[in-house]
């Protein structure tokens, strides 16, 4: 799997001429569908490549991507068709001068002559929509569009593709029409039916992954669509997560900025006109009212407040804790609700935090000796995307041989040092920094460490050391006389 394609800088720009020369003769593509499944601030892709190998004992294959593609994809995976397990994917460098990149796949077998393998490639995209028109009444319905381009690349020759672009309502006010594709196809370039637009059959399609056969044929298409659902941002998330063995508990704490990434509000905000909409259960869909958030089981404590204060118009549906190990989807429930509507370019900042028992996230291996815990990087709110995330785990005073594992690479991974009431030399914490997560990455990070004995007794001697110092202090301080001039009997 891969993500936060913007922080990745690692492509290296070859010519690859003579590679595409060789990997043009090891498949032939029987056919390529792509599925785009239109959103607000997500855009899922599927393309589905059935390959047919052309020589013998064919184990590695070849996905090229565009680079505006690139740059906005935020999550890929790569499967064999009905299969689970993810391939593993890497860099296969880019044409001086070309605006693509390559991924090799390699595949689980090798494929024989002539036999055929289908190759799933599934990716999200995250601030590939834009409102249009960019400014909306109160009243007024929203509109989005997408651009993506015709054809689906290839170092391989191409039998037919298609591209079938979903969107999420009927009512589609307008598409781009394909030109100058009679070479590809004796059919309507574009057809559309109910909320589905579909671009070709196009036929016979060479190898397209050169500069030469972009510029003379690749072309830009757009989908203007009307979206009834609100498009949200997180665009910062400070997630502090902080491990106590004294309290037996695990307290997780998140900063917020809420952005509402819709078309931005024309006029003034009328309260009346928004209550009037609620009441006829008419709310227009660039409104954000609330929110329901899917919190771990297991938790207490809630706390829920804003730049004001304390934030009382929400609900919480607590959910008993589960086994470790349960397979349960069990979750608590938290209907979220600002402190006012949110609008289009509208911010909302506040801080969401809970309580919940260690022992949910935490287990012990006596064979090292080691604590294991679990913390999600994220809590998903979804269609959302965050743009900024930062997760700050701090760890038990005196935790010695710290190691974490990552579901994904971070941007950055920083050490440093918590102090608090009652500590004496500090808690080590561990900083992670990510960008553009999306649902696909609410998952945890697992972190392991030692705790000595020693560090156990810290706190209550340094408990008792302050008291018998406040008591030492105390009893000097009773014989110590101060005045100037006793008194005589």
């Amino acid at each position: 799997m891969l993500q936060c394609w913007r922080a990745l800088t690692l492509f290296l720009l070859v010519s690859a001429a003579s590679v595409f020369a060789a990997s043009s003769l090891s498949f032939e593509n029987s056919a390529i569908v792509r599925t785009v499944d239109l959103g607000g601030s997500l855009v899922h892709v599927t393309t589905t490549f059935a390959a047919k190998a052309l020589e013998p004992k064919a184990s590695a294959y070849t996905i090229t991507l565009p680079e505006d593609e690139i740059q906005r994809t935020s999550w890929l995976e790569v499967k064999i068709k009905g299969q689970q397990q993810p391939l593993t994917v890497k860099y296969g460098g880019a044409p001086a001068d070309g605006k693509f990149y390559n991924l090799d796949v390699q595949l689980p077998n090798p494929v024989e002559v002539d036999s055929t393998v289908n190759i799933v490639l599934e990716t999200i995209q995250t601030h590939a929509t834009y409102p249009w028109p960019e400014r909306a009444a109160q009243q007024d319905e929203q509109s989005l569009k997408y651009n993506t381009t015709l054809f689906v690349l290839s170092p391989y020759k191409t039998n037919v593709q298609r591209t079938k672009v979903k969107s999420p309502s009927p009512e589609v006010r307008s598409y781009t029409t394909p030109k100058d594709v009679d070479a590809f196809t004796l059919e309507s370039p574009v057809t559309k039916s109910g909320a589905t637009i579909t671009y070709g059959p196009y036929n016979n399609l060479p190898v397209s992954a050169t500069n030469e056969w972009v510029t003379k044929n690749q072309q830009l298409i757009g989908i203007h669509y009307k979206y009834d659902y609100p498009v949200l941002e997180l665009t910062q998330v400070k997630r502090v997560a902080e491990i106590s063995h004294w309290g037996a508990n695990l307290n997780i704490q998140d900063d917020i900025v809420l952005y509402n990434a819709g078309p931005e509000l024309k006029g003034h905000f009328s309260r009346l006109e928004h209550q009037t909409q609620s009441f006829y259960k008419r709310a227009a869909a660039h409104v954000i009212p609330a929110l329901s958030l899917h919190l771990p089981a297991g938790i207490h404590d809630v706390y829920y407040y804003d730049l004001v204060g304390n934030v009382s118009t929400s609900r919480l549906r607590a959910a008993p804790s589960v086994p470790k190990n349960s397979r349960s989807n069990q979750y608590s429930v938290m209907e979220l609700r600002p402190r006012y509507p949110l609008l289009g370019g509208w911010n909302y900042t506040f801080t969401l935090g809970w309580d919940s028992p260690l022992a949910d996230s935490a287990s012990y291996d006596a064979s090292t000796g080691k604590y294991i815990v679990q913390v999600p990087i994220m809590t998903d709110v979804p269609g959302s995307v965050v743009n900024e995330c930062e997760v700050k785990i701090i760890l038990p005073e005196g935790a010695t041989d710290v190691e974490h594992v990552l579901p994904f690479p971070a941007v950055s991974t920083e050490e440093s040092t918590h102090i608090t009431y009652l500590d004496t030399l500090g808690r080590p914490v561990i900083t992670f920094k990510y960008k553009n997560l999306t649902t696909k990455h609410a998952k945890p990070i697992y972190v392991s460490y030692k705790v000595p004995s020693s560090a156990h007794l810290r706190k209550p001697v340094a408990v008792a050391t302050a008291l018998l110092g406040l008591f030492v202090f105390g009893m000097f301080a009773r014989r110590v006389d101060l005045t100037l001039h006793k008194k005589t009997a």
